[in-house]
């Protein structure tokens, strides 16, 4: 471990004015925690958890809108009320106290939003081109919205510096401003288009606006993309002349770049300038290294930028001045105090799920896939204390992400913690996701939670079939059942014996099958999606067919791509709307699976050679039904107390030995975030 006084990522920098204690940021994002468009007492929890964790500089706001006809579009907060200011101030003495500093990024959103929300104002742009990701339609900015739109930026400006914060950061990044500057999205033949001088014109008249209103002194920066990268030729920013207008930009007043490479317009290449899972580390590094080297001002940057060892090689080399480690803040916010205190092998690790940006549009705010204390940090500690009460003695059966979450609390608590898995390797599902190659990063999740319960001291009796007795043995005073369950075949009328489920595939059970290949999904999250990717490897022809309107509606903007790209260069067909309802062997020894339409209420007939199914698990749960006579609440959860993050007391046989609860799949078939705040809720009070 390297010495603090060496160590690049844990040295000050100066920005103007400011002296940030060291180089390590949480780049401008929305995680839609606002209330009413404000940054509460939740969104403000959420910033001042990192800043505890030593980050040096914290962004909030990530495109906070400036007006009206830029309605939120993932819970953005609304720079343009006068009301705002008090919540900025709190946040900002709050994230001040703790030895950061705090910023807003602030923007019009121009056409990524949408028309059908907020006050169903127009949407405007440069040109009247349509955003294939958030659908609008908008119009081409008239004289007088230029007008007002200037004037709401420098308003919104000032706001954020009478709110206490050290500076600000513009969008120019598939929003407002580069919708002028791209001459993808600049179609116009008056003064604000054409020639590279007009197209940045009114960016330019933006920028010396906002340093006007907020004086030489407030720090102002701007993120934006210096290379667009359009696919095809397709006509985009170039380096050159994003670099030309940087230094421009620079010149009117901004004082740092967020240097971005790619664009955001659709799915496909959002997912490309934020790197999910399955892509290279940095992988825009070596780009950002040559921005900084033509430009004078500082440079920012922030893409899969996931490891210690990733953001100090960039510091070193001196491929950017300030690295942004934003999803892996999110993953761990005391990131930086454990790289100050020389555990770096106890940082909770960003696997690059990507759940935290598709859990804004699935269920309404950013979730870490693996830390449910993110954005609940005003009920559910990040650093579980030990327990004041009485040590207890507690058997956790299963090893998945449910099962290792709870021994861990459990062992963070002070207890002393049993854990029984039946396989020699710890993960149950994850795992199996994890036999993806291009997936196989979930497996950290795994990995971190092993390596804290050999830490913590939790007895890991890996290998071993536990039964009632097994658990009994142990006299427990707590048992928590986290069996998960298995592939759920039920749903068939006719031929559960002859088809294979997403499992068979993952775990390399059906060994490169031929011929043709019908995967049904009546589940529409990642398991089918995982097992197709894996199965075009064998050269197979492959349809995939669900009952859904579209193709895995739980697979979020950031995820699909990679599935998409798969089902296209191999051919994979789709079908859509058909249910499976039954399969039966033919003369010849090939299947003929039954499909039924809702729509025009009839059946097809595919004959193929394997058919393929996804349907969920139903609970393992016959070791929780034979534990449950003897325990004391007959596992009954009170839910009340588990929500409000209180001890269970139910008492429902007196004559019980232990507590018994199950969680996660043992309970219902549902996803790895569950399992884990399953299991940290209800483990967090003992």
């Amino acid at each position: 471990m390297p010495s603090t006084t060496l160590d690049p990522l844990l040295q000050p920098f100066q920005l103007k004015h400011l002296t940030l204690r060291n180089r390590v940021v949480s780049t401008s994002h929305e995680p839609a925690f606002g209330e009413e468009g404000m940054p509460k007492d939740r969104y403000r929890a959420y910033h001042l958890e990192k800043a505890r964790g030593g980050v040096g500089l914290t962004m909030i706001g990530g495109s906070a809108v400036v007006s009206p006809d830029s309605p939120p579009a993932f819970g953005n907060l609304l720079l343009y009320r006068d009301e705002i200011v008090p919540w900025l101030r709190r946040l900002a003495d709050d994230v001040h106290e703790a030895g950061a500093a705090v910023m807003c990024q602030v923007t019009h959103l121009g056409r990524r939003t949408s028309n059908f929300t907020g006050d169903w104002l127009p949407v405007v742009s440069a040109s009247p081109l349509r955003e294939p990701a958030h659908r609008s339609f908008p119009k081409a900015a008239e004289a007088w919205d230029l007008d007002r739109i200037v004037a709401d930026y420098a308003a919104a400006a000032l706001r954020c510096q009478e709110g206490g914060l050290d500076g600000i950061e513009l969008m120019a990044y598939g929003h407002f401003l580069d919708s002028f500057l791209s001459p993808a999205t600049n179609h116009r033949d008056d003064e604000w288009g054409g020639s590279l001088a007009n197209r940045m014109a009114f960016p330019r008249r933006v920028i010396r606006a906002v340093r006007e209103a907020v004086g030489p002194d407030f720090v102002v920066g701007i993120r934006m993309s210096l290379d667009e990268a359009h696919p095809g030729g397709l006509p985009g920013l170039t380096f050159d002349e994003t670099l030309t207008a940087a230094e421009q930009y620079a010149a009117d007043g901004i004082d740092f770049i967020s240097a971005i490479h790619g664009s955001i317009e659709s799915d496909a290449s959002l997912a490309k300038a934020i790197p999910s899972i399955g892509t290279p580390l940095g992988p825009f590094l070596d780009f950002t290294g040559e921005i900084k080297r033509r430009l004078s001002i500082p440079v920012m940057h922030s893409a899969r930028i996931a490891d210690v060892a990733t953001a100090r090689h960039a510091l070193r080399e001196g491929l950017l001045d300030l690295v942004g480690m934003t999803r892996a803040q999110i993953a761990d916010p005391h990131l930086v105090a454990k790289v100050k205190a020389g555990q770096e092998d106890r940082i909770r690790p960003c696997v690059g799920a990507s759940y935290c940006l598709d859990a804004i549009y699935d269920s309404g705010d950013t979730k870490c896939i693996h830390n449910p204390a993110a954005g609940r940090e005003l009920h559910v500690p990040h650093i579980i204390s030990p327990t004041i009460g009485r040590r207890r003695k507690a058997v956790v059966v299963g090893g998945g992400p449910g099962g290792l979450e709870a021994a861990r609390v459990l062992g963070e608590r002070g207890h002393d913690v049993v854990l029984f898995e039946a396989s020699d390797q710890p993960g149950g599902q994850i795992r199996l996701a994890a036999s993806n190659p291009r997936r196989g990063d979930l497996i950290q999740i795994v990995d971190w939670r092993l390596a804290e319960c050999k830490h913590l001291g939790v007895d890991l009796r890996l290998g071993t079939y536990a039964e009632a007795d097994d658990v009994l043995a142990e006299h427990p005073d707590l048992v928590i059942v986290a069996t998960g369950g298995t592939p759920n075949r039920s749903f068939l009328t006719k031929g559960e014996g002859l088809v294979f489920d997403t499992w068979d595939v993952m775990t390399g059970s059906l060994r490169r099958p031929r011929g043709e290949i019908l995967v049904y999904d009546d589940h529409g999250g990642y398991p089918a999606m995982d097992a197709v990717e894996v199965l075009t490897t064998s050269g197979a022809w492959i349809e995939y067919v669900t009952p859904e309107r579209t193709l895995a509606p739980d697979v979020g903007s950031m995820n699909s791509p990679a599935y998409l790209r798969a089902f296209t260069a191999h051919d994979v067909i789709t079908t859509l709307a058909q249910r499976l309802r039954s399969v039966r062997r033919t003369g010849d020894g090939r299947l003929a699976a039954t499909l039924y339409s809702e729509y025009t209420e009839a059946e097809t007939e595919r004959i193929v050679d394997h058919v393929i199914v996804e349907h969920g698990t139903l609970p393992m749960d016959e070791l929780y039904f034979e534990l449950l006579p003897e325990s004391t609440n007959l596992g009954e959860v009170d839910q009340r107390a588990l929500l409000a993050h209180e001890e269970q007391s139910v008492v429902r046989n007196e004559a019980g030995r232990y507590q018994l609860f199950r969680i996660g799949d043992a309970v219902a078939a549902r996803n790895i975030h569950a399992a884990i705040y399953d299991a940290l809720r209800l483990c967090l009070p003992v």
